[in-house]
């Protein structure tokens, strides 16, 4: 079983940046893919990006393709969103979650996710 926890959410405004981490423990923590979803109100959650613990392959949605970039640190078993020109449809709470299914989109095929940090970007 892996343990995630989300941090660096707050509130920007549109064309900033915010770093989201998540850090990962538990016993073979580092042989899961990660994978970052969000959840706007009244929406369905959905796909934003996905890394696998070696670094590669990575995987984005397009609505995030060139504004976001996902990375890990294996030493601290951290996983990383760096997000930048934020935009005010960006806003949600975000998740991060793992699986042993490689970078994949669908949210079912996670089994562990973290409770969520939100994210609110002011126009």
């Amino acid at each position: 079983q892996v343990q995630l926890v989300e941090s660096g959410g707050g509130l920007v405004q549109a064309g900033g940046s915010l770093r989201l981490s998540c850090a990962a423990s538990g016993r073979y923590a580092s042989s899961y893919a990660m994978g970052w979803f969000r959840q706007a109100p009244g929406k369905e959650r959905e796909f934003v990006a996905a890394i696998n613990w070696g670094g590669s392959p990575s995987n984005y949605a397009d609505s995030v393709k060139g504004r976001f970039t996902t990375s890990r640190d294996s030493a601290k078993n951290t996983v990383y969103l760096q997000m930048n020109n934020l935009k005010p449809e960006d806003t949600a709470v975000y998740y991060c979650a793992a699986t042993l299914d490689g970078p994949v989109v669908e949210p079912r095929r996670y089994r562990n996710w973290g409770r969520g940090t939100q994210v609110t970007v002011s126009s």
